[in-house]
């Protein structure tokens, strides 16, 4: 006979704090429940976990059946388990934290969701459930780890200028980095990969455009390399 469990059981589900970025400011998506509790409101993307379904397979189920998106970067964060969080009944989270390239990430909602945008995270609407602390949560976990993981090149387009890369920093960290030891401490890392390509259809002086060689820092990680900001 099979072990069974005689205790009661939370449900438990997977939401996704997705991050991106824009000339101007560091977005956040955000989904508009189409169903209740909280019909209409602003809501991080996520749901429910199926039985014998990780709980990657689960936020990475959701985004893509609430969003559209799929093929991100996407990172565990933290587990919310507060039993007062869902008027419904006790529902445990396991949050996760995303960043996307918005120009290659086209975003459009579907099954649950009534509508999914892109706000500015200073400028974001109240957010059901608690999902305004899971977002808190998250930015404070960006800020922190951008300075000594090279996760901020998952935002940008596969090629670059140095400009937009320090513009990355400078959004996340909300404060001015200095460009001339900026430049030198990034480029002196040796991870940077410089191509043979310049800007185009811009207005200011066209740019050296870079890769990011993760390759290469692999392999210095495993010489005791350490990626700091």
């Amino acid at each position: 006979m099979p072990y069974t469990y005689i205790y009661a059981r939370p449900a438990l589900t997977a939401d996704c704090v997705v991050f991106g970025l824009d000339d101007e400011d560091l977005k956040i998506l955000l989904i508009q429940r189409g169903q209740e509790p909280f019909k209409e409101q602003w809501a991080l993307p996520g749901g429910f976990a199926t039985v014998g379904e990780a709980l990657e397979d689960t936020a990475r189920r959701e985004l893509s059946e609430e969003t559209g998106l799929t093929n991100v970067f996407l990172e565990q964060l933290y587990t919310f388990s507060n039993p007062e969080r869902d008027p419904r009944e006790h529902v445990v989270t396991v949050a996760y934290y995303a960043l996307v390239n918005l120009s290659e990430h086209k975003v459009q909602a579907a099954t649950d969701a009534s509508n999914a945008a892109w706000f500015c995270i200073d400028d974001v609407p109240p957010l059901a459930f608690d999902h305004a602390e899971i977002l808190k949560t998250a930015h404070a976990r960006l800020r922190g780890k951008i300075r000594y993981q090279p996760i901020g090149f998952e935002l940008l387009p596969s090629t670059f200028p140095l400009r937009m890369l320090q513009g990355v920093y400078e959004k996340i960290l909300d404060r001015p980095v200095d460009k001339r030891n900026f430049r030198k401490k990034i480029l002196g890392m040796g991870i940077l990969e410089e191509r043979d390509e310049i800007e185009t259809d811009v207005s200011h002086r066209a740019a050296r455009l870079y890769r990011f060689n993760k390759k290469k820092y692999d392999q210095k990680v495993k010489q005791g390399f350490n990626f700091e900001i």
